[in-house]
């Protein structure tokens, strides 16, 4: 395949990239990447180092000790809240717009008198160091400052998605044991008043949580005992001093089977991760204005607004649908906001497509510099809508993929090397990532698992609470490595393409194949709009593929149809990968951030238990499935 993107000399040569290899005297990014992970430790200590990163007292050394679990700068202190708050007190950091249209927007300087207030305002509800505090706000200016004023007080956050019921997020609260749940009232979602206290309070009872503190968005009254955000006030003081591997976030990932993994993060870690590769990869700089379609609850929400803020830049926060009160809602957002950089899933990008490019029409969406992409891979049709109809064949599309667990990035692309449909033109810089063979070795030009080896700042700490889990999820298959669970392909010219989680992929007649290829064959027919592929046991072959697909209007369902999209596939991967069986369904069970859930797809077509569905958006799909399959 060949690249769709090049980069301009001019504009490599401002990247921020660029100009932290020439300050190193590297001119060739190939051999700067080279050094980032053979000479690792230097590398991160530099860079650190290059953003000004302010210690309280410096770190002794960047490593100290190996996988599973190694130390990142050891000795050092700091509070990755100095990190966020250290530039120009009028520069914009924050701007926020809620679905009924209302914005708000604070300054570095406002932002840190707020956050310093709310601070003050825990320690006098109690809260303290070490202690959990849950969040389950929507993104928004509250979102921003509680998370930043947990870490000021030395406490740890846990991120709650927005769209949970009381059940889901009790689990997580009572796992944690949080001390105290900061929660917004309620949002409007396509319109219509979600009241999230009511199911705060159910949640509260369940998992035993000691206090609520709401943020009165929609004005619900409170009950006894709740504290009202608006109303927090104490004493202030400074940020309290934590060492580098001191926990701040708690942030959980749904499980197959079993209660949800908690991962830990630390001061020294996540935050400088993410800020390193928004920008060795996205090149954001000062006064750039990032938007990541995102819920504080997934990874990517924490990631923007500490690794935006890290490095000096406006972090945009919008809590509605992207499609409401019309299609053109995000694009009018883009325009009005002035956004230079544009993160969305390609599922929302697929979700997107079916209005069309009118929606676009009128946009002025010049201030758009890059966009990005992260949570699956992609197919071809949508990465190429994404990259023409609005990036008009000018923009990079910086792919994106690792993981909470990572906290930002395995693989991405740079701004100074062509860019192929759906890949990766990089490991990130700093993260010696392999594709391994069945047998554990390196390989390339074949599928295989994608693993790192060698640990970064930023890997989790471990799931809490349950180190055994922990090993088992990444250690168990390679001693020694990393394994991530992703499918991968490396090609001759070194970009990488992920075919899928590992545990979705496809073994047919003892051909392994991931379900993005065969998705993507199969949306190349005109009538389908988006579909899942997922693998079921067969007598002969070992494993045959079952494909759900959703139509586009104007198609009706038929077995002819059926027959049309499985040969399509057939055509596109041989006939040993045709579809056994093509279901239409209405919808397929993703996430709020577009998520597709093979693994619910594949359990509740087999009859099996489909694990923990917290993070669905629209639980009913997966009943549209179970019926799919009662009724071949």
């Amino acid at each position: 395949m060949e690249p769709v993107w090049y980069p301009s000399a001019e504009a490599a040569q401002e990247s921020r990239l660029f100009r932290f290899m020439e300050a190193l005297g590297f001119s060739q990014y190939e051999a700067f990447y080279r050094y980032s992970v053979e000479e690792a430790e230097d590398f991160y200590q530099k860079f650190f180092t290059h953003l000004a990163i302010p210690w309280r007292r410096a770190y002794a050394r960047v490593l100290e000790g190996g996988f599973p679990f190694p130390r990142f700068f050891v000795g050092g202190r700091l509070n990755l809240v100095e990190a966020c708050l250290r530039h120009g007190p009028e520069r914009l950091s924050l701007i926020h717009e809620t679905e009924d249209g209302k914005v708000r927007s604070l300054t570095y300087g406002e932002l840190g008198a707020e956050v310093a207030r709310v601070a003050a305002g825990l320690r006098a509800l109690g809260v303290g160091r070490g202690d959990r505090v849950g969040l389950w706000l929507p993104m928004g200016l509250e979102a921003a400052v509680l998370l930043l004023a947990t870490a000021w007080v030395g406490a740890t956050a846990i991120p709650i998605f927005s769209g949970y019921a009381a059940e889901a997020a009790s689990v997580r609260l009572k796992d944690a044991e949080a001390k105290l749940l900061a929660v917004q009232d309620g949002f409007h979602r396509r319109g219509r008043r979600v009241e999230l206290l009511l199911e705060a309070r159910k949640a509260q009872a369940l998992a035993g949580t000691a206090k609520l503190l709401v943020v009165r968005r929609l004005g619900l009254p409170l009950e006894a005992g709740e504290a009202d955000y608006r109303e927090l006030s104490g004493e202030t003081f400074p940020p309290e001093e934590m060492g580098s591997m001191d926990p701040f976030m708690l942030i959980y990932t749904s499980g197959t089977t079993g209660r949800p993994k908690g991962t830990v993060h630390y001061h020294g870690g996540f935050p400088l991760k993410a800020a390193l590769d928004l920008a060795l990869l996205f090149d954001l700089r000062e006064k750039d204005r990032l938007f990541w379609f995102t819920d504080l609850g997934w990874m990517m929400g924490p990631w923007a607004i500490l690794g935006g803020l890290v490095l000096g830049g406006m972090v945009f926060l919008y809590d509605g649908a992207p499609d409401y009160p019309g299609p053109d809602r995000l694009w009018r957002m883009v325009a009005a906001h002035q956004i230079t950089h544009l993160g969305l899933s390609p599922t929302l990008v697929r979700a997107l497509i079916p209005f069309g490019e009118s929606p676009l029409e009128g946009q002025d969406l010049s201030s758009l510099r890059v966009l990005g992409s992260t949570g699956e891979p992609w197919n071809l049709e949508a990465y190429l809508w994404f990259f023409r109809a609005v990036g008009k064949e000018r923009l990079p599309i910086v792919n994106y993929s690792g993981g909470t667990e990572i906290s930002g990035g395995i693989l991405g692309n740079v701004l100074l090397k062509p860019i192929k449909p759906m890949g990766f033109n990089t490991a990130v810089p700093g993260m010696k990532a392999a594709v391994l063979d069945e047998a554990g070795k390196p390989a390339v030009g074949k599928v295989g698992e994608l693993a790192v080896l060698a640990p970064w700042p930023g890997m989790t700490l471990g799931f809490w609470r349950d180190e055994a889990r922990y090993l088992e999820t990444y250690f168990a298959k390679v001693p020694g490595v990393w394994v991530h669970g992703d499918l991968c392909l490396q090609d001759e010219e070194g970009h990488f393409f992920i075919l899928g989680r590992s545990d979705d992929t496809l073994k047919v007649a003892g051909k392994r194949v991931g379900p993005a290829e065969v998705e993507t064959a199969a949306t190349r027919h005109p009538a389908l709009k988006e579909g899942a592929a997922i693998g079921v046991p067969h007598p002969v072959k070992g494993e045959a593929i079952v494909l759900f697909a959703v139509l586009r209007p104007g198609f009706p369902p038929s077995e002819a149809l059926a027959g049309e999209v499985a040969d399509r596939v057939a055509e596109a991967l041989g006939r040993p990968l045709r579809p056994e069986k093509v279901f239409f369904v209405p919808d397929l069970p993703k996430t709020r951030n577009a998520k597709v859930m093979r693994r619910v797809i594949r359990a509740a077509y087999l009859g099996q238990d489909p694990g923990d569905l917290s993070a669905l958006e629209n639980p009913e799909a997966v009943e549209a499935i179970r019926q799919a399959a009662q009724n071949p």
